[in-house]
């Protein structure tokens, strides 16, 4: 995943180290198609709270690269299916994600005995960033 530096790192989860509404981009054939998903933020990668059999999730499993934009931001990153949300190894990840929306996420929309209830990182690979004026590029 993508180092920052450490200006970066602190706007990035000032801003995004909560629960976030970010723009998810997909391609299947050569379309491009973009839905609003909850995100958290933190080293380099957003993580969201998916379905498995989700169209977003059918084209990050035939093209891994998506694009992302929030609050004076745009990036490009790797889709990377975690699997299981309950997975063990997803344990440490779905206690924040759980923490992070926490406002909104026994609403009965999620459900997590559905091993299709999955968690989604965007390991980020470049991207531009506006703070107080600045431009920030990695």
């Amino acid at each position: 995943m993508k180092k920052f530096s450490q200006e970066i790192e602190k706007i990035m989860i000032e801003r995004f180290g909560k629960d976030t509404v970010i723009a998810l981009a997909t391609v299947e054939n050569e379309r491009p198609y973009v839905r609003y998903v909850n995100a958290y933020y933190e080293n380099g990668a957003f993580y969201s709270i998916v379905y498995a059999l989700s169209n977003k999730m059918k084209h990050i499993e035939n093209n891994h690269t998506v694009a992302i934009a929030g609050d004076w931001f745009t990036a490009h990153g790797n889709g990377v299916n975690l699997g299981y949300f309950g997975k063990k190894e997803n344990c440490r990840i779905a206690e924040k994600l759980k923490n992070a929306f926490a406002e909104w996420i026994d609403n009965g929309h999620n459900d997590f005995d559905d091993e299709n209830t999955i968690i989604l990182r965007v390991e980020l690979t470049d991207g531009l960033l506006f703070s107080h004026g600045k431009r920030y590029e990695f």
